[in-house]
């Protein structure tokens, strides 16, 4: 090995503001890396001849961030990942616990019938390396294959698409046994969790009795069971009755019977309250969590930093709706019955067409991309309710909408206090149509907060997105600064991050960033090369 080669394996930051991921107060100090480690963490490390020095005077340095709600694992099998990943690597982000929301790229029997069904219609095996049902098989596939580290929980409704499709009913004895055979063979194989989407098919047709048997899983294997509720919302489409106790509630409270009597971390997805209406739950929802770690669950719940959310087109319309005919839909008394029913959820719900952007439709429809529907139905001379169904028709009930509020300014606030809360983006890059505004500056705008007062400590909050998220899922040796511990790590400046004006589509106050000793990212230059391989799959 030239003198040259051996620098770049083994590399010094001197002068550096370290926040080592503990939540204790930061230090000035120096990190020695070697190869993919880091070796030292000192006040003042000596220079070698045979060690590159970087000064970062003036800047701080944190373990690489925790991304602790991703789906990008139907991404990390693209055979061009990169797209993908790009604009997370430039908020800090080096490693993603993915698989959420029940819908996982792999956890299934490889022989089923149903890959079609895995991805909720959200997500699907394109332009792929797989699908891989093994997450054994899925971890060496991806591994070095990829630019950042990922762990994998096994989704819920992978595994019950994988033995029954989409049928709407209860699994027989035997298709149980087989969902339950292919969830407990993840966790084995390194699946850091479960994940359950009680909004998603075939997840929403599963009763209290089954996702007992799989939170039993959880407490067995000592992993997470990472939960997308029924409801989110003081109403919604999973419950009949629009009156009475709020649905987002009545999701919670089934959660805290699936886990009844048992040592489950149960992990709350997304914790929002979509609809101006449904804000006031959140502190019944918090006494909730109190409860329950009282009773001995350890249940922690995470966040995003944005108001607005990605959904399907369809969020707000019935199931019954879309299940007729078009000439049904097209009769006056059906009509009469939908619009009814969507001016009574919208106002128990505080919600309405304005707020429902248009992200994607369909080719050949980018002039409704980035308006509301409201602006489209005056745009069209249509009533709110027709001009959303044309939408919905045009985009065969499978177009992409980003709406809100699904929280305020004042809940991420206080939610940024708890320590019970972690951080996530629970993003996707498209590759049509308007984007999620989290894939830019998500991270970015959790340390600006705490900067600007609003959020926590700066160094309680890098601990939600580092060490507290690595411990959570059981990811080793990540997120921390210290001997032994892969060498993920940010660099920004504090300054900058205070200064900057967040929202823009783009990250801010990010300076470098490396995945396992690898400088991928150096100012606004992402290494292409390093990052076709710097990305490590983690198993638990």
């Amino acid at each position: 090995m030239t003198s040259e080669q051996n620098k770049q394996n083994r590399f010094l930051l001197r002068n550096a503001k370290i926040y080592d991921g503990s939540g204790a107060a930061p230090f000035v100090g120096d990190v020695l890396v070697c190869d993919d480690r880091i070796i030292k963490v000192e006040a003042n490390i000596p220079e070698t001849d045979d060690c590159c020095v970087i000064d970062l005077q003036g800047l701080s340095l944190a373990p690489g961030f925790i991304d602790a709600h991703s789906h990008n694992d139907w991404f990390a099998i693209r055979k061009e990942p990169l797209k993908y990943f790009a604009p997370f690597i430039r908020q800090g982000i080096t490693t993603f616990v993915a698989g959420n929301c029940g819908l996982a790229a792999t956890g299934f029997s490889d022989d089923s019938a149903h890959k079609e069904k895995m991805g909720g219609g959200l997500f699907f095996f394109d332009n792929c390396a797989g699908p891989m049902g093994q997450v054994r098989d899925y971890l060496t596939a991806v591994d070095r294959n990829m630019p950042c580290n990922m762990a994998v929980l096994a989704g819920h409704c992978t595994a019950r698409a994988s033995v029954s499709g989409s049928a709407n009913r209860p699994l027989t004895s035997e298709e149980e046994t087989q969902m339950l055979a292919i969830l407990e063979e993840a966790l084995q194989q390194g699946a850091a969790g479960i994940s359950l989407g009680l909004m998603y098919d075939p997840g929403l047709y599963a009763q209290t009795e089954e996702l007992k048997k799989v939170a039993l899983l959880c407490e067995k294997y000592d992993r997470p069971l990472t939960v997308h509720p029924r409801a989110n919302s003081a109403v919604s489409m999973s419950y009949p009755e629009l009156l009475g106790r709020s649905h987002l509630l009545r999701a919670v409270d089934e959660l805290a019977d699936v886990v009844s009597g048992t040592r489950t971390k149960l992990h709350y997805s997304h914790a929002i309250f979509v609809g101006r209406r449904s804000f006031k739950d959140k502190d019944e929802f918090l006494s909730i969590v109190e409860r329950l770690r009282k009773q001995g669950v350890d249940m922690m719940f995470d966040i995003y930093n944005e108001t607005l959310g990605v959904s399907v087109i369809t969020v707000i319309l019935p199931a019954w709706y879309q299940a007729m005919s078009p000439e049904e839909r097209k009769k006056p008394f059906n009509r009469l019955k939908l619009s009814v029913l969507v001016f009574v959820s919208s106002l128990l719900l505080g919600f309405g067409f304005k707020d429902i952007q248009v992200a994607y439709i369909g080719e050949g429809y980018e002039r409704y991309e980035g308006k509301t529907v409201h602006q489209i139905a005056q745009e069209e001379g249509l009533s709110d309710l027709n001009a959303y169904l044309m939408l919905c028709e045009k985009s065969n009930f499978k177009g992409r909408v980003n709406m809100g509020p699904y929280t305020t300014p004042e809940i991420i606030s206080q939610f940024e206090h708890d320590p019970r809360c972690l951080y996530m983006t629970d993003a996707w890059v498209e590759d049509h149509g308007v984007q999620n505004p989290a894939i830019y500056d998500c991270f970015p705008k959790f340390l600006r907060d705490s900067l600007l007062g609003t959020g926590d400590t700066l160094p309680n909050t890098i601990h939600r997105m580092t060490g507290a998220t690595a411990e959570r899922f059981g990811l080793k040796e990540r997120g921390y600064i210290r001997p032994g511990c892969f060498a993920d790590l940010t660099v920004f400046s504090e300054e900058e991050l205070s200064a900057a004006q967040p929202d823009q589509e783009k990250s801010f106050g990010i300076h470098k960033v490396w995945i396992n000793g690898r400088l991928v990212m150096d100012g606004e230059t992402l290494d292409e090369a390093a990052l076709k391989n710097s990305g490590r799959a983690i198993g638990v």
